[in-house]
């Protein structure tokens, strides 16, 4: 027959014993079998491959790699309070007093017994409202001109040696973003921030990178003693917080970005932070499974339906920031002033009424929305920080003197910050392909070959044999 004219000319091993010429003998009978057992093994070992090849494995590469400069970050300063209770105005006080804990529903001033003499009595006169007529309000024009000024905190700015002032930073979030990681991440820093944006030189010992003299204001921080914010939460102690942002190109929504977690500053305290840069590369995607950061260009970062295309580059805190802008557009109409985006800002009421509950929901209950990717490519910095209290009674005479200030002013308020790399190296995180097609190929024909002698050319022959009969 042509079936045993095939199996005699065939390369395929075994298959010429099974139909031998002849009656059925039991030679022929245990080449069947053998030949069948063979092929199940095959067909098994070859399905274990194909499902190891379908969880898409990886490896990590971990290279340290000298260099002769390190682009030195832009360092994010912010202030752990968002207000400064002498810019607020009667106005400001008759819309946004109840959001601010200092007056309660019937607009009375909420437990006055926690304030100060000489502060309770200059909020007594913001809060009088007789006679007043309400003016138009606006959240972003109240943050922007509420906020602390750098200029009013930053004595002394050095980076390698060569003064700066605050006129060499910009403000990057007159709200709350880049001063704390999204909600539930359990940060409690809130408040004004200013960044310098990136350096392209820096050193290694301390003073050749970024030194700070300033003053958090803890006197100035809220006029009660519990001090209280838009958000609710409450920053128990006074000071700034530090972060480092990403040097990656980032989408306007970001405007610096940051860190997971701030790094927080008290008065009287003189930090040193060393950091060391680690530059991370996640596998490229020609097949999306194996970008477990993302999907490349022009896909969403998150799964969700009104997701829209955004870069792969972009970091998870700003993944997560514009998700929820989307979320209290949708749910709002509004969004908050440290938000992106062209929707309206949403007004006190609003705020109270639904965007503070609108992501306290998300956040507890539909955490799911936001479900953002790790990027494909980011720098991220480690921090040692050191930190010893200041001043001695020979450094407060002399900055009492150059400054102005009283030695117990100095004391209780001013703050020096020293950040600088730990070396000029840096570490490579690289993730590659662990198991490619070439690899699953090459096992599957050498299981092809071990169990019954086959190749390319004999799945060929079978084709050909089935393509004529």
């Amino acid at each position: 027959s042509s079936l045993r004219a095939f199996a005699h000319s065939s390369s395929l091993h075994g298959i010429s014993h099974v139909f031998a010429y002849g009656a059925v003998s039991l030679r022929r009978v245990l080449w069947g079998g053998f030949f069948l057992g063979s092929l199940g093994l095959l067909l098994l070992v070859c399905a274990e491959r194909v499902a190891y090849f379908l969880t898409y494995p990886h490896v990590t590469k971990l290279d340290e790699v000298a260099v002769h400069n390190l682009t030195f970050p832009a360092i994010t300063i912010c202030n752990l309070n968002e207000f400064r209770f002498s810019k607020i105005t009667r106005n400001d006080m008759y819309h946004v007093g109840e959001l601010l804990a200092l007056l309660n529903d019937r607009y009375e001033i909420s437990n006055p017994q926690l304030a100060e003499p000489h502060v309770l009595a200059a909020l007594r006169d913001k809060a009088n409202f007789k006679n007043f007529k309400a003016k138009p309000f606006s959240m972003a024009e109240f943050y922007n001109r509420t906020g602390h000024d750098l200029a009013d905190m930053l004595l002394q700015c050095s980076f390698r040696g060569t003064n700066c002032t605050a006129r060499n930073f910009t403000v990057v979030s007159a709200g709350l973003a880049a001063c704390h990681p999204p909600r539930g991440e359990g940060s409690l820093g809130t408040g004004r921030c200013v960044s310098p944006g990136p350096r392209t030189d820096a050193g290694d010992p301390p003073g050749s990178g970024v030194s700070v003299l300033g003053l958090p204001w803890q006197r100035r921080l809220s006029p009660l003693s519990r001090p209280a914010t838009i958000t609710g939460r409450q920053p128990l102690r006074p000071g700034l917080r530090w972060q480092l942002p990403a040097q990656d190109p980032l989408p306007a929504l970001t405007a610096g970005g940051c860190v997971p977690v701030p790094v927080p500053v008290p008065p009287a305290a003189s930090p040193s932070a060393s950091l060391r840069r680690a530059a991370v590369a996640m596998a490229a995607a020609p097949l999306p499974p194996w970008a477990a950061c993302c999907h490349g260009d022009g896909s969403p970062l998150w799964e969700q339906p009104v997701a829209t295309a955004a870069p792969p580059h972009v970091g998870i805190t700003a993944c997560r920031l514009d998700c929820e802008t989307r979320y209290l557009a949708e749910n709002c109409n509004c969004r908050m002033v440290h938000m992106p985006g062209n929707a309206n800002v949403c007004t006190p009421e609003q705020y109270k009424e639904c965007a503070d509950p609108a992501l306290d929901f998300l956040v507890k209950k539909d955490s799911e929305y936001c479900a953002c990717r790790t990027p494909c490519a980011m720098v991220r910095y480690g921090k040692e920080l050191s930190m010893v209290k200041i001043p001695s009674k020979a450094s407060a005479r002399y900055l009492a003197k150059k400054f102005n200030k009283t030695e117990q002013y100095i004391a209780d308020n001013v703050l020096v910050l020293d950040i600088f790399f730990e070396a000029l190296n840096y570490e490579m995180i690289e993730q590659k392909k662990a198991y490619e097609v070439a690899g699953l190929l090459g096992d599957i024909g050498g299981q092809m070959g071990l169990f019954i002698g086959a190749s390319i050319l004999t799945v060929l022959e079978l084709f050909d044999y089935a393509y004529e009969v």
